[in-house]
């Protein structure tokens, strides 16, 4: 009888230790992950802003205002600011080691090149990025900001580009 009653009760005490060890370890690697977290962005969104400081896109927890627009053989450089959960720019620290990145669009209309700083360099913009108009038409693109290899960030909007 007691040998029947431990032979029942074996997959049981099984499937108990095991759910405790996944558990027990799923949470150390969430502890891990806040302690990652805080050298990542936590953006909800971003502005892009033509030379002269004017707003020409904002996304912003979803929601989106603007369109670029340039002309065929034009080059606009605009500057990518992240915004946190208020709506307020996040501070861009130099030494971060975060990248931009720009994806889903068409190369035929615009190319998009992500602007680069050397160390060293005087006149530090903080992210950047090139529209150089191609060819007449509409594209949009994706972006990214990109760290140790996964976006802390992406647009939840494809970013409208109109050529002229």
């Amino acid at each position: 009888m007691q040998f029947l009653f431990f032979r029942a009760i074996k997959p049981h005490v099984v499937f108990l230790l095991t759910s405790m060890i996944l558990f027990t370890a799923g949470c150390e690697d969430d502890d891990h992950d806040h302690y990652h977290d805080e050298e990542h962005t936590d953006a909800d969104g971003f502005v892009l802003e033509d030379g002269s400081g004017t707003e020409v896109y904002r996304e912003f927890e979803g929601a989106t205002t603007g369109t670029v627009t340039l002309a065929v053989g034009d080059t606009l450089e605009l500057s990518v600011h992240f915004l946190d959960h208020d709506g307020n720019e996040i501070a861009h620290d130099e030494e971060d080691e975060d990248e931009l990145s720009v994806s889903e669009n068409d190369s035929n209309i615009a190319v998009f090149e992500v602007e680069e700083h050397e160390e060293g360099e005087e006149e530090h913009h903080g992210m950047a990025l090139h529209v150089v108009g191609v060819s007449t038409g509409s594209t949009s693109f994706k972006l990214q900001l990109m760290h140790d290899g996964h976006a802390d960030y992406t647009s939840t909007n494809n970013v409208p580009v109109t050529v002229n």
